[in-house]
């Protein structure tokens, strides 16, 4: 007979029985002191929950004032908005920055074999474009250069984030939480102009555990339909697959449709199951948490700080390091209609 408990219950049931053999152990003067510490604990939460409540109220007040400068971004970006010499001064950066620029410039002639050239010669600049409109491929610049956003991305994926125009964030107060706003151009993927992902937070102690308060968390999240045009639909694979008869030696062929990588997917977040004990929900629970984090820096960091994520100049750490891809061993060809071909005989 198989043991009702999760593997979660069953670490939460072992920290709990240290915890109860560490306070056995204290003569009772004593655990009545940490008992009269935990009820203070009690009341340091309940300020601390009013103090993250205050905080999203104040989040909510700023986003008010910097809609207009990623509203004037994205026209920029998009072609809408030239900017004039004035409003593209940085005096903080230019002189190192033309410096820089000038190194590059000749440090990719010399890689390209041509004649290095004398420091009193100025590197020529790559030809100017007038049919170029705003910044090309910017947010799909930012996804291949921040590592979170590239591990999603698949190659299927690029030639529709190569649409995306803007990514904005909407923020609610009651009850707390956000959601994200991806903009595309008209594309041969999907009719969908705007595709969104809604999170809902809670910022009060839960009333079972109240110390295991550590600030807003998640409690559900929600994605959007995407309306697919005929056969270009990149979250979906169909797989070919020929099997053997073990006794009549007949082979037959089996397509079935299953879930393909996608950054996509991000839009179609799994859901609790009824029993939330459950292995499978807390096995859920760890996905949403995940799917929180990276909805959350998105926010924090995507949307706030786009252009140095562009430029390379604000990416963190490990967005600089090397990744060597593995080799899968599984060999899959990608049609045109988004099929993926597998042969595979079962003895």
């Amino acid at each position: 007979m198989k043991s009702g408990l999760t593997r979660n219950d069953m670490l939460a049931a072992i920290t709990n029985r240290i915890h109860v053999e560490a306070m056995a152990s204290l003569p009772p003067n004593v655990r009545k002191r940490i008992r009269a510490l935990r009820t203070l604990q009690k009341e340091f939460v309940d300020i601390e929950a009013k103090f993250y409540s205050e905080v999203h109220a104040l989040e909510c007040k700023y986003e008010k004032l910097y809609k207009p400068l990623f509203e004037k971004r994205a026209q920029i970006v998009n072609g809408g908005y030239e900017p004039t010499d004035e409003e593209s001064v940085n005096p903080w950066r230019d002189e190192t920055e033309e410096e820089e620029l000038a190194r590059a410039v000749q440090n990719a002639a010399i890689v390209e074999g041509t004649e290095e050239k004398k420091p009193e010669e100025k590197p020529q600049e790559p030809p100017m474009d007038p049919n170029v409109k705003g910044i090309p491929d910017f947010w799909y610049t930012i996804f291949k250069n921040v590592s979170m956003l590239c591990e999603m991305m698949q190659e299927h994926d690029e030639p529709i984030l190569k649409c995306l125009q803007d990514i904005k964030v909407q923020m609610h107060e009651d009850p707390i939480g956000f959601t994200l706003e991806f903009h595309f151009s008209p594309n041969d993927y999907f009719t969908n102009t705007i595709l969104t992902k809604e999170y809902s937070m809670k910022c009060k102690p839960d009333e079972d555990s109240p110390l295991e308060f550590e600030g807003p968390e998640i409690y559900s999240c929600k994605g959007c339909e995407i309306n697919w045009k005929k056969g270009k639909n990149v979250t979906v694979k169909t797989i070919k697959k020929k099997q053997k008869h073990k006794s009549r030696g007949s082979v037959r062929t089996v397509t079935k449709s299953v879930q393909a990588d996608s950054f996509f997917n991000f839009f179609s977040p799994p859901t609790m199951p009824d029993d939330p004990n459950s292995t499978l929900a807390s096995d859920i629970q760890a996905l949403l948490t995940a799917d929180f984090e990276i909805g959350h820096y998105i926010r924090e960091r995507v949307v706030s700080r786009a252009v140095l994520l562009y430029t390379g100049e604000g990416l963190d750490d490990d967005d600089d390091d090397d990744y060597e891809e593995e080799e899968d061993s599984t060999d899959f060809r990608w049609s045109d209609s988004g099929t993926e071909e597998v042969s595979d005989v079962e003895d």
